[in-house]
């Protein structure tokens, strides 16, 4: 599915924004598949600028530090996200039918693997959530970073996951607890899958099916009526 969206980024995710310049959708664009490339320990924004043929000064001026890119892209990631969830649930009004799309939508590697949009792509965008999602927010910052509402697209899709939830059985109690299990899950088997495969019973799975059948029983073993 794609899908043209534009996404409207929390300014306090930069010092200038990296979508109103050619050097600035490069930063974004090519620092995104420099950190799936070398790992977000590895990451530098000098080595950014080598790649890009610019200085390391003029990252800078885009970006605080490189965890702050990090949750940029992450956060865009979700923010796309819950357009995809948004647009497949247009017009269904059977709970259950929603709920199983999100979970397929959650945890289906995107089919375009293209890079040759003019900003992000979505693919690396996945790629780097799976395996430096976590990174984002497991910081001594997190409470700043929260009250300046950085993860608000995160919880937002939460919010809109488990009050589906809701509509599928009023009484249950964790919905939003469940919610984001679920989402985290959802990232987490696909990364036991690819690094860790005995955390998992999927190691030599080509595909996400029997991982959303997984997420689809846990999800309605728990809420059933």
């Amino acid at each position: 599915m794609d899908l043209d969206i534009r996404i409207k980024m929390n300014d306090k995710l930069f010092l200038r924004n990296p979508e109103e310049s050619a050097l600035g959708k490069k930063i974004v664009k090519q620092g995104l598949i420099l950190i799936n490339k070398l790992g977000f320990e590895e990451f530098t924004f000098k080595k950014l600028s080598i790649e890009i043929n610019t200085t390391e000064a003029s990252i800078y001026r885009y970006f605080e530090n490189k965890h702050r890119l990090l949750v940029y892209l992450t956060t865009w990631y979700w923010s796309y996200l819950e357009y995809k969830v948004m647009f497949g649930l247009n017009n269904m009004t059977d709970a259950e039918l929603k709920l199983k799309t999100i979970i397929r939508l959650i945890t289906e590697e995107p089919a375009n693997k293209s890079l040759n949009s003019d900003f992000l792509s979505e693919y690396e965008a996945y790629k780097l959530v799976l395996g430096e999602g976590s990174k984002a927010y497991l910081t001594r910052n997190i409470s700043k970073d929260n009250k300046d509402r950085l993860f608000k697209p995160y919880k937002d899709l939460c919010e809109r996951f488990s009050l589906i939830i809701k509509e599928y059985n009023p009484k249950y109690k964790y919905p939003h607890s469940l919610a984001s299990t679920i989402l985290e899950m959802a990232h987490a088997q696909k990364f036991f899958k690819q690094n860790l495969p005995a955390l998992t019973d999927f190691p030599k799975e080509t595909d996400d099916k029997k991982i959303i059948l997984f997420l689809e029983s846990l999800l309605f073993n728990s809420i059933k009526v």
